[in-house]
């Protein structure tokens, strides 16, 4: 059978146009001790902030249609480009469990590609979230392409012409990889998405539940210029796994030679909440149409982030969003939605 790459598609960069944002409402109580009650207001008031800019389709299936209108409509969001699919999930982290989008390099079809979720490594219930990509393929009328191999999209970043940056940390970890044909995965990736080289960091973020998701490390904001975070005390456990992966990202070439324009970006302080270290990051922000959303912490290095991040996307509005709450689950903006190319 033909691949995506065979077929003419490749997974587009971010920042490239958009048709919508996706999004799994709230659903686990479980998973928010002692918060969850104030979790939906909190994601409507994401979901508001990105209709301002785009189209959004929330997955919320059932009785959460009611309670999503209702937090949608006290956000103020603009309810005339958003869309409540009856979609079941797990929970909120739909950059993991929703599709991979895909677009076809001459006609511009949009196609989805389906990999395994099981709960970044067999951590959490996901058998509704790894049902997902089947049925918004459904709901959408597209093509889709299944591929058995775990594959989390918070793990991988794209150039969308052919680089894509992981981490040892996510896709080597045995609870992914134990009895995997390496080769046969990394050609996945390649035939899937369109992908010429795999870029490799090493660790990620201490007390990460992903194991170490890239999108809470480092980010390109151009096709050969990454963002990456960076930590300066050197008592954190962050420090020396930030730094060598700081190391690696200068010292690689891409395209027979070529260097990466690297911009450090400092790294929040930890943040303890229901009885939990949680893992800031800036890193986990999310491109719009016309717009970046950046997480915030309450913390003295944000405006100093929201700087540097706005200095990437020049004409761009940078809009920050208060996500301490949502870091109880350990994500954040670009964990929580999983962009539909245009």
């Amino acid at each position: 059978m033909a691949s995506p790459r065979d077929l003419g598609f490749r997974m587009p960069a971010e920042w490239e146009p958009q048709s919508a944002t996706w999004l799994s409402w709230p659903s686990n109580t479980k998973l928010w001790p002692g918060h969850y009650d104030l979790i939906p207001a909190k994601f409507a008031e994401f979901a508001a902030a990105i209709s301002r800019f785009q189209p959004v389709r929330i997955n919320a299936a059932g009785k959460l249609r009611a309670e999503a209108e209702r937090e949608l409509k006290a956000a103020k969001a603009d309810l005339s480009v958003i869309e409540l699919v009856d979609i079941a999930s797990d929970d909120v982290w739909c950059r993991d469990h929703g599709p991979i989008f895909i677009k076809h390099r001459q006609t511009g079809e949009i196609a989805l590609t389906d990999w395994e979720f099981h709960g970044w490594g067999g951590k959490f219930e996901a058998s509704l979230d790894n049902q997902v990509p089947g049925k918004i393929a459904q709901h959408l009328g597209m093509k889709k392409f299944s591929f058995p191999f775990e594959l989390e999209g918070g793990g991988i970043e794209v150039s969308g012409d052919g680089l894509l940056l992981t981490t040892e940390a996510v896709q080597n970890n045995p609870n992914r990889a134990d009895g995997r044909d390496d080769a046969a995965f990394h050609t996945a990736i390649r035939e899937g998405l369109a992908i010429d080289e795999l870029l490799w960091i090493g660790e990620g973020l201490a007390n990460d539940d992903t194991d170490g998701h890239i999108d809470n490390l480092a980010r390109f904001v151009a096709s050969r210029t990454l963002i990456a975070v960076t930590e300066n005390d050197q008592s954190s456990p962050n420090f020396s796994p930030l730094q060598e992966n700081l190391r690696r990202l200068r010292e690689m070439r891409v395209n027979s030679g070529q260097k990466l324009d690297v911009i450090e970006l400092p790294l929040p302080r930890s943040i303890r909440l229901a009885g939990r270290e949680l893992p800031p990051s800036y890193a986990n922000f999310l491109i719009v149409n016309d717009g970046v959303l950046v997480p915030v912490y309450g913390q003295d290095s944000d405006d100093k982030a929201l700087g540097i991040i706005g200095d990437c996307f020049p004409g761009r509005k940078v809009v920050g969003l208060d996500c301490r709450l949502l870091l109880i689950e350990g994500g954040a903006l670009h964990c929580l939605s999983q962009q539909q190319p245009a």
